[in-house]
């Protein structure tokens, strides 16, 4: 009983840490709901805590979904294609680095590694001149090639690696039983590489999502903006509905809150995975 009660005892501050993190990291989505419903008057005569129901301003959650349900569904078009199409290249990819060996292909490797090293920035302004040549400025498509190009580079590096564990002989059995390389990579490489395939689906995904420079450099019409520009127009010139703008912003990020709800544990698993393999 005394042992039982000294680790319970020892346990008690790991606890209050984790609270106190918990709290930490919630009270911005607090601070977000509880804004929502109220009108400009009512968060500067309150800003802290909640007002009663009976004083609670639906009208901003009702402004708040005409305005961003469309650049939510520009964004999912986006986050969506550009997550499923750079996957599947760098599966590719990475199966050809994994498993054939050509000349100078370790200088090649390197050199596709190189560009992990540049800045993101350094690549605005030819970006823009070659979206422009190929008259791709101002539509929802050059996001989509820009996100697929950017994230072909990380992804086929993991990848690689989890493809290379995979033991040769599943391949040369494959072979032996006339597998094509397609059937390969469908029945072997996806398959066993699941958990590492979901984490970065999930971590391309918020990526779009969360993609603010290049949609404001590249879009102009407003019913082709995605949530990061979009959010924007939210802010006033001279006067700030914070209770608009908080409904808009949680709105926005009911969507990331679902994702995260039903991903956790695969994104835990991919992570995990990769620890054991590294």
């Amino acid at each position: 009983m005394n042992l039982k009660s000294k680790r319970l005892g020892s346990d008690i501050p790991k606890h209050v840490i984790i609270w106190l993190i918990m709290l930490v990291e919630l009270f911005p989505l607090y601070m977000m709901i509880q804004i929502s419903f109220k009108d400009n008057a009512g968060f500067l005569r309150n800003p802290w805590f909640p007002s009663p129901i009976s004083e609670w301003n639906w009208s901003n959650w009702a402004f708040g979904a005409d305005l961003i349900l469309p650049y939510i569904a520009n964004t999912v078009f986006v986050a969506v294609t550009g997550t499923a199409l750079g996957l599947s290249i760098a599966l590719l990819g990475a199966y050809f680095f994994a498993r054939y060996k050509m000349p100078f292909s370790n200088i090649i490797w390197a050199a596709f590694l190189v560009l992990m090293l540049m800045p993101g920035v350094a690549n605005i302004v030819p970006l823009f001149a070659l979206l422009k040549s190929m008259n791709l400025l101002n539509t929802l498509w050059a996001l989509i090639v820009l996100g697929i190009s950017g994230m072909q580079v990380f992804n086929t590096y993991l990848l690689r690696n989890f493809i290379e564990e995979i033991p040769k002989d599943l391949f040369e059995a494959a072979e032996m039983d006339g597998a094509s390389h397609l059937r390969q990579l469908f029945n072997i490489v996806i398959p066993m590489s699941g958990p590492i395939i979901g984490t970065l689906a999930i971590l391309s995904f918020l990526g779009a999502w969360n993609d603010f420079m290049m949609p404001l450099i590249i879009l102009r019409d407003r019913e082709l903006f995605t949530l990061g520009v979009g959010l924007i127009y939210l802010d006033g010139e001279y006067i700030k509905q914070w209770g608009k703008i908080m409904a808009a912003f949680f709105i926005a990020s009911i969507p990331l809150i679902i994702i995260f709800l039903f991903t956790m544990k695969l994104f835990v698993r991919g992570l995990s995975s990769g620890a054991m393999k590294g």
